[in-house]
């Protein structure tokens, strides 16, 4: 028997760098409700979102994934040859093969690259950089570009009064390389299929294809369910990150949630006994339910507007379609650049 070699890995790691893409155009609650019999009032107090982006038909996936990733990659302080993978968790990509990371990778000079798609949901991008700190654990990556994009707005029934005020486009990324200490935590995730429905698309291809159907298919989203199950389970997911990070709550700074519904954060954040000091993640007043783009958006903005700093400790909590989710402490990175 011949002893295969294996190469040793990095076992300190974390954000080196971050960026974020936001389409222009800004759809505010009022003009949601040109389409749906309800009001900017109505949708403010029961999501907290006031208005969200919708990119243009050639800001897909990929260019928004582009533009945030180059952007990351920057304030990292590399450029793409440095690179060594692309991860993208987006669950909005047009085509259902080849990956959309492949592209994003060549345009950003990451030539050569192994780059795939995640798609797990608004828990996406966690699953994505925990997948991205085992390569660097198990010594296949040396820097690895993780990046949440969507394009929700093309998935939405804009007269389903359901759903259709809750969910925006953008793209987030991250960078994530060795560092002098360990800044990434151990993820805890996983998935409830029982509730598999919750958030789903409503008609398979084949089905609309071969079938009468008119209508194509949307996103649907079973609201009353997936509040319940987050508001009363991600509170333990979060705690379970905080004891495999073995930090207390009193040490996190800052607190970033999936960018769901206000309500829901603050639920979390008062059952799980942060300090009144702690900073809570609030993106999605202005740029709505972003699924796997949330967490990093939300990241960006902390640190662009000053109220989370470079060093601060965070705990970051995705949870959405599947029902899935994953926790992880981090070290929030640089400020991005302008």
């Amino acid at each position: 028997m011949v002893d295969i070699a294996q190469p040793s890995g990095i076992t300190k790691f974390g954000l080196r760098g971050i960026g974020a893409y936001r389409p222009e155009r800004v759809v505010t609650n009022d003009e949601i409700c040109e389409h749906i019999d309800s009001s900017d009032e109505w949708i403010y107090t029961r999501t907290g979102i006031k208005s969200r982006r919708f990119a243009r038909r050639d800001e897909d996936v990929v260019e928004m994934g582009v533009q945030a990733g180059r952007k990351a990659i920057a304030n990292a302080l590399l450029n793409g040859a440095d690179i060594d993978a692309v991860i993208l968790a987006t669950n909005t990509h047009l085509l259902l093969t080849p990956a959309g990371a492949t592209k994003i990778a060549t345009e950003l000079g990451a030539n050569g690259v192994p780059a795939f798609d995640v798609t797990v949901g608004c828990a996406g991008f966690g699953y994505a950089m925990a997948l991205a700190a085992d390569m660097l654990r198990g010594g296949s990556a040396t820097h690895v570009l993780v990046i949440g994009a969507e394009q929700l707005s093309i998935a939405l029934d804009m007269t389903d009064r359901t759903n259709c005020f809750i969910f925006g486009d953008g793209a987030g990324a991250v960078v994530i390389g060795p560092t002098k200490q360990l800044e990434l935590g151990p993820v805890v995730w996983g998935s409830d299929g029982s509730q598999y429905n919750a958030i789903r698309q409503d008609i398979d291809w084949v089905t609309f294809l071969d079938g009468d159907r008119v209508q194509r298919p949307y996103l649907r989203l079973e609201g009353t369910a997936v509040f319940r199950w987050a508001a009363f389970e991600m509170g333990k997911a979060a705690q379970k990150a905080l004891d495999a990070a073995k930090v207390d709550a009193a040490q996190i700074d800052v607190f970033v949630p999936h960018q769901a519904n206000s309500r829901i954060n603050d639920l979390l954040a008062k059952n799980l006994h942060f300090p009144e000091t702690t900073v809570v993640a609030n993106d999605i007043e202005t740029t709505g339910n972003t699924s796997a783009a949330s967490i990093p958006l939300a990241m960006e903005q902390l640190l662009s507007t000053g109220a989370a700093k470079p060093g601060d400790t965070a705990l970051l909590l995705g949870y959405g379609a599947g029902l899935s989710y994953a926790a992880q402490v981090v070290t929030m990175p640089p400020i991005p650049f302008e």
